[in-house]
């Protein structure tokens, strides 16, 4: 590539977000494509099937692997991955098929209806007892960039890290969206055994979405914290929930939006 700094133009070579689409098949039958950084997709297509309330432990999927044959010389280009549910474990219903392609920028586009995004959470994440002291909270995000591999090269992927109460890191995985990062950590869990991942606090690099607080609720996490805003619609869903929402967490300063009960505070 050419930098031009001051008008002065240098050519350089520079490392880049790999960028490249997935396609999650159930029983060999597509379900959704999602662009994302390759790598640890296994745990990708379980967190996201925990996130649309097909999976709940790791005994529900019977198999995960990748379809040979994806290109015209019966080649393996490791973007399509085909998940083989136990037996008596129910298909994905119809309504909560993606219409078209997943971006790696919004993890709902293309949902059938909003009606489909407010799955049915298994785990009363609002009885969790879980609390932490605000300094711990406050030095998670630099925990998170520190473990950050790729992003050091590139600049370009987001993160998700999974925390325990004494800001112990558990679990991080990258990815050029943010949804994805957080199926990985999540798919991570439900393969290990770990669901529901109560007493845990989760971590992103971005801003808090509708569907991040949907995605931990459904993973039984109580705490969810962002380095940027929330939406609108995922405070609400975090209080209909009972999850505390932490964002802005930067330096020493957050804003609680809900259950800051969870949080050992000062008098004000």
């Amino acid at each position: 590539m050419l930098r031009v700094r001051d008008g002065v133009p240098t050519a350089r070579p520079d490392t880049l977000t790999v960028e490249e689409p997935l396609e999650i098949r159930v029983a060999g039958k597509a379900l959704s494509i999602t662009m994302r950084t390759p790598g640890d997709d296994f745990d990708l297509a379980a967190g996201f099937l925990v996130g649309e309330g097909v999976v709940r432990a790791a005994s529900d999927v019977h198999s995960i692997r990748y379809c040979a044959g994806a290109t015209a010389d019966g080649g393996n280009t490791y973007n399509v991955l085909d998940v083989v549910l136990a037996p008596g474990v129910a298909p994905p219903d119809a309504s909560v098929e993606r219409n078209f392609y997943t971006t790696s920028s919004c993890g709902l586009c293309g949902k059938a209806s909003l009606d489909a995004v407010r799955t049915t959470v298994v785990w009363p994440i609002g009885d969790d007892p879980f609390r932490t002291d605000p300094a711990t909270l406050a030095a998670l995000p630099d925990e998170l960039r520190a473990a950050q591999r790729v992003f050091d090269r590139t600049g370009g992927l987001h993160a998700a890290g999974l925390f325990d109460a004494d800001g112990k890191l558990l679990c991080l995985r990258e990815d050029v969206g943010r949804h994805n990062a957080v199926d990985k950590v999540v798919g991570w869990a439900t393969r290990d055994g770990r669901l529901p991942l109560s007493g845990t606090v989760l971590m992103v690099s971005g801003r808090a979405s509708f569907e991040l607080v949907q995605k931990a609720a459904m993973a039984g996490i109580p705490l969810l914290a962002a380095v940027s805003a929330p939406s609108s619609l995922a405070v609400d869903l975090a209080a209909e929930l009972g999850l505390t929402l932490v964002g802005f967490l930067r330096g020493t300063s957050m804003n609680v939006y809900t259950r800051p009960d969870r949080l050992r505070l000062q008098p004000s």
